[in-house]
């Protein structure tokens, strides 16, 4: 006769996974003030991604692009011709934004040409785009419109054209500026801005904006406001008000000469003084993030 144990019976308690929050999920690529501006800044934009040779032996060597956005905020799509889309800007993510990134490719990898991507919210442990992509500079297009999303047949998609049309409206003007890189201007109703994503950790990059805040620095000419900053995924984006008629063109200068200022002020490495401390607790003051 067996014996029967005494007490109460308890189930296995369920480990929770916790989701972990990355801070700077683009930190060690190349170009990583570009992937913040693409996935931030920029409404139309693709990029051609490369990935490593040992992705293409597993999943055949088909062409990625990075794109700003997708039809109906798709983290990835697949075109008839193979090709394969990822959409920086989508709905729903875990807190490592690489991490989501990495799997939406490798899920569009093992989805046949043309059919519909299933991308897990959560995708847990994995690798990230570190691991998948060769690491180097971003090749980036802008684009006026969202054209550039479709293959013949998904051009007659009326769901996809109705979304086409909805993001196209959707689109301010925007501009990639050369003087500095992931820096942009965009014309929305009432004004323009000039917004540059500062490649710098950000306690640099701080003390540096808030010495040229001290010493009256800090616009880029006549007419121009600094309006703020804002923190995106671990660096630094200060944002100017600039006088709405000018073209993009015609900040190149000015932004020209506010880089070197910024470049010139970084080298200062000392404590900061009164003033530049006043003025760095007013732009913490002014700072909002971004995840």
């Amino acid at each position: 006769m067996s014996k029967r144990r005494k007490g109460p019976q308890t189930a296995p308690k369920r480990q929770k996974v916790r989701d972990i929050f990355v801070a700077r999920p683009f930190e060690g690529l190349a170009d990583e003030p570009e992937w913040i501006a693409l996935r931030e800044l920029v409404p139309a934009a693709s990029a051609p991604l490369t990935l490593k040779p040992e992705i293409i032996e597993e999943y055949g060597d088909r062409p990625v692009t990075l794109s700003t956005v997708l039809p109906m905020a798709w983290p990835a799509m697949t075109r008839q011709d193979g090709r394969v889309f990822i959409g920086l800007q989508r709905h729903v993510q875990s807190g490592d934004v690489s991490r989501d990134l990495a799997v939406a490719i490798l899920s569009a990898l093992r989805t046949e040409p043309g059919d519909t991507v299933a991308v897990p919210a959560l995708p847990g442990v994995g690798p990230r785009l570190q691991d998948i992509l060769v690491d180097g500079p971003l090749d980036i297009t802008m684009h006026e419109g969202f054209e550039y999303w479709l293959d013949a047949e998904q051009a007659d998609d009326v769901n996809v054209k109705a979304s086409l049309e909805r993001a196209n409206a959707s689109i301010y003007p925007t501009g990639r500026l050369a003087a500095a890189p992931a820096a942009y201007w965009c014309r929305v109703p009432e004004k323009s801005h000039v917004r540059w994503v500062l490649a710098e950790p950000e306690d640099a990059a701080l003390d540096a904006l808030a010495r040229l805040s001290a010493a009256g620095d800090l616009l880029l000419g006549e007419g121009t406001k600094f309006a703020g900053m804002f923190r995106a995924h671990g660096l630094l984006v200060p944002v100017w008000d600039v006088p709405r008629d000018p073209e993009a063109a015609d900040w190149e200068g000015p932004l020209a000469d506010f880089a070197k200022r910024y470049a010139d002020t970084l080298a200062d490495t000392g404590p900061l003084d009164s003033a530049a401390r006043r003025a760095k607790q007013g732009l913490v003051g002014r700072q909002l993030t971004l995840r």
